[in-house]
C-alpha cells in the first residue's frame, strides 16, 4: 500500500500507464505536479516554449506511434492556449490526454487569478471531460481518461485538476487499477453480420467499385485487409488526405488522393462509380464537393466505429457500425470460406476507363530553369529520403504538393492537420515524432506563414537535441489563399502579400541549428542532400519557390466531382 499527495499520484498514475513522454509548460496550479516530477527517471518531461505547441507534439507523438500523447499545462492561459491543439486532435480523431491546472475548488466561479473554465471551453472538442473533485478519485479517473481516448473513436480527454486535489501535505492511499468499465461507454467493434453480408454481396455485384479509404483505416490498422480485398477483386483504392499511406501510394491499384485537390483520375473514378466502399471515412466537405451532384450513381457502404459519422452527409445504403480491422476481416473470412469471385470482365472494363483518365498526367508541371517549382522540392525529397520520411506539414499550399507529390507506402508516416487545417502544427508534430521514434528521418513542409506560428519551438529543439529537418517552400504570400484570390478575386491579393518575411536560415542558426537558403533550381538537389546527411543537426532549409504555382487539379466549387480546374487555363 502506497500513500501518496495528489500531485505524487498523478506522476505515478502516469508511469504505471506506460506514459514515456509528457509535454508541457509549468505554472502556479500545476507547481506541485512539477515537484513530484522533479528527477523521475522513468519518464521525459519536455519543456515547450508555448502550450499549443506541447499538444501538437504530443498529437504527432500519437499519430506516429498509435498511442496516448500526454499534454501538462497550467490553469487560464496555459489551458486557452491548448484549446488550438485539442481541437486539431479531436477534428481528426487522435488520442491525447490533456491534464490542465485549476485554481483551487473554492475560488472556482470567483474569477480567481488564472481561473477560466476549461471543462467549459473544451467541451465541444473532446471526447470527454473530468473536473477531479477528490483527491482519492485521482488514479481511477487518468485511468479512465486514457482508456476513452484511446478505444472506439479516438479523441482528445481533458482532466482539470484543482489546486487544492494536489496539496503535497495531503496523503491518501494510492491504487492504480489494472482495467476500468464505464456503464455508458461500450463502443461497438464487431459489426453486425447481416450487414457484413450485404456489404460483401454489393461488392461482388459491383461493376465499377472503388475502395475509399479514410484515417479511420491507420487508426484501426487495416492496411493489410485493404490489400487483400484490392487484390483479391481488382478493386481502385482512393485515399483521403488522412488516408494516405493506409494503402501503398505506388501500387498500380492507387489512385491517389480525391477531393478538392485530388488527382484527375481519383475524382472521376468516384464520380463515376457504382459502389463506393467507405472505410473509416466522414465524407467530408473536401471530399464531396457538392452533395446534390455527388456520385450520383453509386451505392454507398460506409464501414465507421462511431455510429454518428454515419449518414452524416452521405446517405450510407450499407451501414456497418464497427472497427475496420474486425470487419474487414469476417468480410474476408467470407469471401475465403465462400471462394467469392466477381465479375472479372466489368472490372476489366472499369480499368480501363481509370487508365484513359489517368493518362491525362495531371500531376505534371512545367520545369522553371529561373524559379524552383514547388513540386520540384517535394520530388527531390523524396527521391533522396528513399521515400520513407516521416513527414510533417502545416496547412496550405504545402501541405497539397507534398500530400501529391510525396507517395506514401506505410501507414504513419504522413502526419498532418487535415479537419481543422491548423497552421504552426507541422514543426512542433515532427518533433513529437522525433521523440516518440528517434532513429527516423523526420522532416516537415511548412511555408513561410505556417512556420512563424510556432518557430519559437526551435528553443526547444534545441534543448533536447531534436534533429528534424525542416523545408520552408517560400513565396512570400499566404499561398492559398493567394491562390484563391488569384482564381476567385481577379488577382486582389487583399493582406495575403508578406512583405516583411525574415531571414529564416539566420533566425535557425542564432537558435544554435543550421540554416540552408536554396534560390538556384540547378543547386536544389545538392544542396538538400548535404543537410539531409546532417543526421545530428536541425536543419532549416529556406527555399525560395516560384510564387505564382497553384496545386492542381483543384474542384470547381459547387460543381460534382468530376468538374475540376486542371490548370490555371483548362477545366473539365
Amino acid at each position: 500500500m502506497e500513500i501518496l499527495s495528489g500531485a505524487e499520484m498523478i506522476v505515478r498514475s502516469m508511469i504505471d500507464q506506460g506514459v514515456k513522454h509528457i509535454f508541457g509548460y509549468p505554472g502556479g496550479s500545476i507547481l506541485d505536479i512539477y515537484d513530484a516530477l522533479h528527477e523521475k527517471s522513468d519518464m521525459e518531461h519536455v519543456l515547450v516554449r508555448h502550450e499549443q505547441a506541447a499538444v501538437h507534439m504530443a498529437d504527432g507523438y500519437a499519430r506516429a506511434t498509435g498511442t496516448v500523447g500526454v499534454v501538462l499545462v497550467t490553469s487560464g492561459p496555459g489551458a486557452t492556449n491548448s484549446i488550438t491543439g485539442i481541437a486539431t486532435a479531436y477534428m481528426d480523431s487522435v488520442p491525447i490526454v490533456v491534464l490542465s491546472g485549476q485554481v483551487m475548488t473554492h475560488l472556482i466561479g470567483n474569477d480567481a487569478f488564472q481561473e477560466c473554465d476549461m471543462v467549459g471551453i473544451s467541451r465541444p472538442i473532446v471526447k470527454h471531460s473530468f473536473l477531479v473533485k477528490k483527491t482519492e478519485d485521482i488514479p481511477s479517473t487518468i485511468k479512465k481518461a486514457f482508456y476513452l481516448a484511446s478505444t472506439g473513436r479516438p479523441g482528445p480527454v481533458v482532466v482539470d485538476l484543482p489546486k487544492d486535489m494536489l496539496d503535497p501535505t495531503k496523503k491518501y492511499i494510492y491504487q492504480y487499477p489494472d482495467t476500468i468499465t464505464l456503464r455508458s461507454y461500450n463502443p461497438t467493434t464487431s459489426g453486425h453480420n447481416r450487414q457484413i453480408k450485404r456489404g460483401l454481396k454489393a461488392l461482388l455485384s459491383a461493376k465499377k467499385p472503388v475502395l475509399y479509404i479514410g484515417g479511420g483505416t491507420i487508426i484501426s490498422g487495416c492496411s493489410e485487409q485493404i490489400k487483400i480485398l484490392a487484390d483479391t477483386f481488382n478493386i481502385p483504392v482512393i485515399c483521403t488526405l488522412m488516408g494516405l499511406g493506409a494503402y501503398p501510394s505506388t501500387s498500380d491499384k492507387s489512385l491517389g488522393m480525391l477531393g478538392m485537390h485530388g488527382t484527375y483520375e481519383a475524382n472521376m473514378a468516384m464520380h463515376n462509380t457504382d459502389l463506393i466502399f467507405g472505410i473509416g471515412v466522414r465524407f467530408d466537405d473536401r471530399t464531396t464537393n457538392n452533395i446534390d451532384k455527388y456520385c450520383p450513381n453509386a451505392t454507398v457502404m460506409h464501414i465507421d466505429i462511431d455510429p454518428s459519422s454515419i449518414s452524416k452527409t452521405v446517405t450510407a445504403d450499407i451501414p456497418i457500425v464497427g472497427s475496420a480491422y474486425q470487419v474487414l476481416n469476417a468480410m474476408i473470412k467470407l469471401i475465403i470460406e465462400q471462394d467469392c469471385i466477381n465479375d472479372v470482365t466489368a472490372i476489366e472494363t472499369w480499368w480501363r476507363a481509370i487508365n484513359t483518365w489517368r493518362e491525362r498526367r495531371c500531376l505534371k508541371y512545367c520545369i522553371d530553369s529561373e524559379r524552383i517549382k514547388p513540386q520540384q522540392v517535394i520530388e527531390t525529397l523524396y527521391k533522396l529520403t528513399n521515400g520513407d520520411a516521416y513527414i510533417t506539414s502545416d496547412v496550405g499550399q504545402h501541405q497539397m504538393f507534398a500530400a501529391l507529390y510525396y507517395p506514401f507506402d506505410k501507414p504513419r508516416r504522413w502526419i498532418s492537420s487535415g479537419g481543422l487545417g491548423t497552421m504552426g502544427f507541422g514543426f512542433p508534430a515532427a518533433m513529437g515524432v522525433k521523440f516518440a521514434i528517434p532513429d527516423a528521418e523526420v522532416v516537415c513542409i511548412t511555408g513561410d506563414g505556417s512556420i512563424q506560428m510556432n518557430i519559437q519551438e526551435l528553443s526547444t529543439a534545441l534543448q533536447y537535441d531534436i534533429n528534424v529537418k525542416i523545408i520552408n517552400l517560400n513565396n512570400r504570400f499566404l499561398g492559398m489563399v493567394k491562390q484563391w484570390q488569384d482564381m476567385i478575386y481577379q488577382g486582389r491579393h487583399s493582406h495575403s502579400y508578406m512583405d516583411s518575411v525574415p531571414d529564416f536560415a539566420a533566425i535557425a542558426e542564432a537558435y544554435g541549428h543550421v540554416g540552408i537558403r536554396i534560390s538556384d533550381s540547378l543547386l536544389l538537389e545538392s544542396e538538400m542532400a548535404r543537410g539531409l546527411a546532417m543526421k545530428d543537426k536541425l536543419v532549416f532549409f529556406d527555399i525560395t519557390i516560384d510564387e505564382t504555382e497553384h496545386v492542381y487539379p483543384m474542384l470547381v466549387h459547387g460543381g460534382g466531382m468530376n468538374e475540376m480546374w486542371l490548370s490555371k487555363t483548362e477545366r473539365t
